[in-house]
Order: structure tokens, then sequence, then C-alpha cells
């Protein structure tokens, strides 16, 4: 049944950038921009600066590749609630069979499958460019984009939840969205931070995403790695179950009130 929804979903997401096929386009265009961008950042930077190990534009390439679509996985939750309520038909849609964080999750799932194509691009230049340095282990890989798309889920049912409870969720996800950007390694390893600030650091889940991602893919089987994703399972299992009861405790609250298809 789910798998049926799911395909239902992503049929309709996929009728939908058909019509606006100008929006694909340049959302690709803005991609090769952004390579480009870091390509000539890490010129500038010059080739000495090997963070974490590793050439800076490969750094770059998989931390802000791999944030990017971890940040806009979550935002697509919270996109949701908000063409839903610009439309009226937030009360319809979350009145259905069908569970409130399941629902969410499922219209969200297309921006997901949407990241991947583009993640997968920025991984396969960095492949192309930096090959003898790749030592993947697929399956450290995987499990570490699996407990982090989890974690990306979650916090984006957080703000969904915050944007049917005070019509701010937008905010919310902007402000921890930048200071996760600031800390997380996306741009710079959290090593040059301060002491403190690495503290705090290291309690972001999208750090321990991006620091996996890169020993998973550049560094074969170091046992750094499987700290990293014990991490982030606890992360998950933690944020996961959180996220769900907090929507759904939103969603009861906003019914009760009379204000769900408030905007």
């Amino acid at each position: 049944m789910i798998v049926a929804k799911f395909a239902a979903v992503l049929k309709k997401d996929a009728i939908t950038a058909l019509r606006y096929r100008n929006g694909f386009v340049f959302a690709w265009l803005a991609q090769v921009a952004q390579l480009a961008t870091f390509y000539f950042l890490s010129r500038a930077v010059g080739p000495q600066f090997h963070p974490d190990g590793m050439p800076y534009f490969l750094f770059l390439l998989m931390g802000t590749g791999f944030y990017t679509f971890l940040l806009a996985g979550a935002h697509s939750f919270l996109r949701t609630i908000q063409e839903s309520q610009q439309a009226g038909t937030l009360e319809v849609l979350l009145t259905t069979a069908t569970p409130a964080p399941v629902l969410v999750a499922l219209n969200a799932a297309s921006a997901f499958a949407g990241g991947i194509v583009q993640f997968g691009f920025c991984i396969a230049i960095g492949v192309l460019f930096f090959s003898p340095m790749v030592h993947a282990n697929l399956a450290a890989c995987f499990l570490v984009f699996l407990f982090s798309v989890l974690i990306s889920g979650a916090i984006g049912l957080f703000a969904a939840g915050l944007q049917i409870a005070i019509h701010k969720g937008s905010a919310v996800l902007w402000l921890v969205g930048s200071g996760a950007w600031l800390m997380s390694g996306t741009l710079f390893p959290t090593s040059a931070l301060p002491r403190p600030i690495q503290t705090i650091a290291n309690c972001i889940p999208f750090t321990h995403s991006l620091t996996g991602l890169r020993l998973a893919l550049l560094s074969g089987n170091q046992p750094t790695i499987f700290r990293e994703i014990e991490v982030l399972g606890l992360f998950a299992m933690l944020l996961v179950p959180t996220g769900a009861a907090f929507f759904s405790w939103t969603v009861r609250e906003a019914r009760q009130a009379g204000s769900l298809s408030f905007y």
C-alpha cells in the first residue's frame, strides 16, 4: 500500500516537473555554476591545502554537495506543509487514513529522489578527477547515507510541525541550517574551529554525516568510519521517533484548536 502511494506521489511530481521544465534546466545550470565555484575557490586557496588529507576541491565537493542534499530534503517536508497551507488543502491532506508523518514523508520523497541524482553527479565528478584517491567502502557509504537521510527527514518533521504550530518553520530551519553550515565541516574542517565550537559541532548530526561520507569514500576501512556510523545510528534512533511524535502532536493540537487550515 505504501509503495503504491509512493509511486503515485512520484508520478504526480514527475508530471509537475515536466510542466515546469525550465525550472529543471535552471537547477542543473545552478549545479554546474556551483561546481565551477568550488573549482576556482580551490585554485585560489592553492594545492598545498589538504584538509583531512584530501584536495580542497574534493573536500568541498563531498561536504557541500552532501550537506545541500540533506538540507534540501529536510526543507521538502516544510515545503509540503507550506504549499498545502497556501492552497487551502492542508486540512484535507492530513485527515486521510494515512498517518500524518508518513503522508508528509511520502510527499517529500520525490525531493530526495531528485536530490540523489544531483548529488550522484557531484560524486561522479569527484571520482572522475580524483579516482586514484577513492577507496570506497560501499557498505559504509550506504549506512552513512541511510542514517543521514533518516536524520534529515526527522529534522524536516520538526520544521513541518513548527510550521503548523507557529507558522515559522522556515525561519527556524534557516537558522538551524545556517548554523550547521558553518560548524559541520562543509567549507573547512571542524578542527579549524575554536575548541568550544568544536564541541557544539560534534553535537550536530550533519557533522558526522559529512565526516562519515568522506571517510567511507576515500579511506576504505578505517576504524573511525564505524564510529561515525554508530553515532549517526544513535542520532537516527533518537530523532526519527521524536520528530514523528512532535509532528503528530502539533497536528493533533491544531485540529483541536481549529487552526489547522490557518496560514
